[in-house]
């Protein structure tokens, strides 16, 4: 049974998950994209619809042999540099063209698919989703006009900012924030997304398959992912907020996911994001969770 999994044995969990799956008895594979084209070779016939990877071990994998790929990390392809700014931004769609060509024609399980990671890559695309499933959501304004911030800013008691696209944490928006021409300049190099601040505590829900796992994160910090010092305690989901998890996978495209919630003082969960290919190891030993297990089951059966 081979395996692919999207990434390196650089990345922790890409190599823990490796390790478990070949003690499962699968064969596994790293398929790390920064290798292409210089690196993996890539066929395929769209009329036949075969397909194959040759990997830098020389291993010739063929599409049909794959029984699923565990989506870990993308790191785009590895065009190399060339002198000729127009012929580079040529060769790099070429490799990405082939790329998605079998990130989609490919017919192993993916885990996740390359449409579920498009979607996470809109995620207000993503909060008008979730909340037409009737999950409670922040007041969220995406914007890069200045008027509208502040409209928003002072119609709300508290708000916070992150970017639309991730990549850095979350913050409160300050009175210096809001200076006009600094809030101007800030606005003509990015917009921003906006959400009324809501109290509570975090809980991060995991999602495999049917599966739900759930912890309440106590945490000072308003990004707890910036304090090592997080108590992570197991609880029990409401049934209509687990089914709310379940919902929010399929609706999203996800056979495994993390979704964060915010856990007001009144008992209210509000939905903050879903991630298509979170970090689990320190989540599963402080736990104790079968989050491994449930993967390897999810890419081998």
């Amino acid at each position: 049974m081979n395996i692919l999994i999207l990434g390196n044995a650089s990345d922790a969990h890409a190599h823990h998950l490796n390790n478990a799956l070949t003690e499962a008895g699968a064969t596994v594979h790293y398929l790390d994209t920064h290798l292409f084209p210089r690196q993996i070779q890539l066929s395929w016939d769209p009329c036949s619809q075969k397909g194959s990877l040759i990997l830098p071990t020389g291993f010739q994998l063929d599409f049909q042999a794959i029984k699923s790929v565990f989506w870990r990390s993308f790191h785009s392809v590895g065009i190399p540099k060339l002198e000729d700014v127009h012929q580079q931004r040529i060769v790099f769609n070429d490799a990405m063209s082939a790329l998605r060509v079998m990130m989609k024609a490919c017919p192993a399980r993916w885990i996740n698919s390359w449409q579920a990671y498009q979607f996470h890559k809109e995620k207000p695309l993503q909060l008008q989703t979730i909340y037409q499933l009737g999950v409670a959501i922040p007041d969220t304004l995406i914007t890069n006009n200045p008027q509208e911030v502040i409209q928003f800013v002072n119609s709300h008691p508290k708000v916070i900012f992150k970017p639309i696209y991730g990549g850095s944490h979350t913050q409160i928006v300050t009175d210096a924030l809001l200076e006009i021409k600094r809030l101007s300049l800030a606005l003509k190099i990015a917009p921003i997304t906006l959400q009324t601040y809501i109290p509570g505590t975090n809980v991060r829900s995991y999602v495999i398959d049917d599966c739900v796992y759930s912890a309440e994160i106590r945490s000072g910090a308003l990004d707890f992912r910036e304090d090592a010092n997080a108590q992570l305690i197991p609880i029990e989901l409401p049934s209509m907020i687990k089914q709310q998890c379940l919902s929010i996978a399929e609706a999203l495209f996800l056979k495994w996911t993390a979704i964060d919630w915010r856990l007001t003082p009144s008992g209210d969960y509000v939905f903050l994001e879903a991630n298509p290919s979170p970090m689990f190891l320190h989540f599963e030993n402080n736990t104790g969770f079968p989050i491994t297990q449930r993967l390897v089951e999810l890419l081998m059966n």
